[in-house]
């Protein structure tokens, strides 16, 4: 049964995350190559797309703790597929602009807020200790996939009836998200909490800031996503006004962060037995320092090759973090609390995104886009000095943070 449902999760996040990377990739397209946006324009759709991170997820991690997690899910996936509907509609009609993109990106992004916050708990709640780890990789293997066709497929399908048939395509994959979905069991009857909810955030603040595990990898983290999403809100705009990529290259690019995760998640069973735990989350943030040096070397030599390679090496690394940091946070969170604290860790680390995005909108009009690429640079070295010197890298075994 436990593989069945694992299945299920699976591949409903397959499709929801096939369905994200596909807009996520034709979005800043559109708008560099049919708008004409500039690089202060692609930052600022980055920067409201980002948002919901830093508004809703405390408030969807306590919605989470205290509804049917299935539910909320089905119906957040169909409120995305009704803004993707939206965005192909207006670009039919030729009333697409920048500020109505970045409006319904929200409303997508929002999906994706409230699907990651509840989804660990989901997971959970169906799934045995023992096999945390087990269908945390299943899962983020399934995710790593879309994450590497997805953004190729978005850029491919952005210069086919000016990415409408994109749109179309994450439409149906939302819905058929939300079918696996229904398709799981039924829930366990979560126990109804009546405590004052300012009360619960803090409750989850206290615990994070006092966990000596969660800490460390909620602030490396932190100035992981502020550096990345510096780097991808003028990522667009600097690859083809400055790398002269094409659409389907700025797609290929993302699809090698895929191809990176798809590679670590299946690497990292092999990786977990040669390797101790600590070593495995201090990979994740050595990986990313890699690949933007190479990014930072694009300035000064500039080399499709060397973005190609440093995408790859943003997708492999962490999504060994990414498995790895799951599985500690369930481990050492009691379950009525894994939501909740989901999303403070969201609220902290992804709130960082549209942080990232903002300071690219300030960079690139004060300094240019080179500007923000030092920025970026600067970011990732910052991330990986906090993990190395961290309790978490220094743990033998997933089993020794129990003790």
């Amino acid at each position: 049964m436990n593989n069945l449902i694992i299945r299920k999760l699976s591949y409903s996040n397959l499709s929801a995350q096939f369905s994200e990377q596909i807009i996520i990739a034709v979005l800043p397209i559109i708008a560099v190559l049919s708008m004409h946006a500039s690089a202060s324009e692609t930052a600022f759709i980055q920067m409201i797309n980002t948002l919901p991170f830093l508004l809703l997820s405390i408030p969807m991690g306590i919605l989470a703790d205290r509804v049917s997690r299935k539910k909320l899910m089905i119906v957040i996936e169909i409120v995305r597929a009704a803004a993707i509907f939206i965005l192909f509609y207006l670009m039919y009609s030729k009333n697409l602009s920048i500020n109505k993109i970045a409006f319904f990106g929200f409303f997508i992004a929002m999906g994706t807020v409230i699907y990651s916050v509840a989804n660990p708990a989901l997971v959970a709640s169906f799934v045995k200790k023992e096999q945390l780890i087990n269908a945390n990789r299943a899962i983020e293997i399934a995710k790593s996939v879309a994450f590497t066709a997805g953004p190729a497929l978005g850029g491919i399908l952005a210069g086919y009836f000016s990415g409408a048939l994109a749109f179309i395509l994450a439409f149906m994959l939302s819905l058929i998200s939300a079918i696996f979905l229904i398709c799981l069991p039924k829930e366990l009857a979560q126990a109804k909490s009546e405590r004052n909810i300012i009360q619960e955030v803090c409750d989850g603040f206290v615990f994070l800031a006092n966990n000596k595990y969660l800490m460390p990898i909620t602030i490396t983290a932190f100035v992981f996503n502020l550096s990345l999403y510096l780097l991808l809100s003028i990522f667009s705009y600097y690859v083809i006004n400055n790398l002269f990529f094409t659409a389907f290259e700025v797609g290929f690019s993302l699809s090698l962060l895929g191809l990176g995760m798809l590679i670590g998640s299946f690497l990292y069973k092999f990786i977990s037995i040669k390797i101790h735990f600590g070593l495995q989350l201090t990979l994740g943030p050595i990986s990313a320092f890699i690949a933007s040096v190479l990014i930072f070397l694009t300035t000064i030599y500039p080399s499709n090759i060397l973005v190609f390679i440093s995408f790859f090496f943003f997708g492999f690394g962490p999504i060994i973090w990414t498995i790895s940091t799951v599985s500690l946070r369930q481990l050492v969170t009691p379950n009525n609390m894994i939501a909740k604290i989901s999303s403070v860790i969201m609220t902290v680390t992804f709130g960082a995104r549209p942080l990232g995005a903002a300071v690219g909108v300030s960079i690139s009009t004060s300094f240019g886009v080179k500007g923000c690429i030092s920025a970026v640079f600067i970011g990732f070295f910052i991330q990986l000095v906090i993990i190395l010197f961290s309790k978490p890298a220094k743990l033998k075994n997933l089993s020794d943070a129990e003790k």
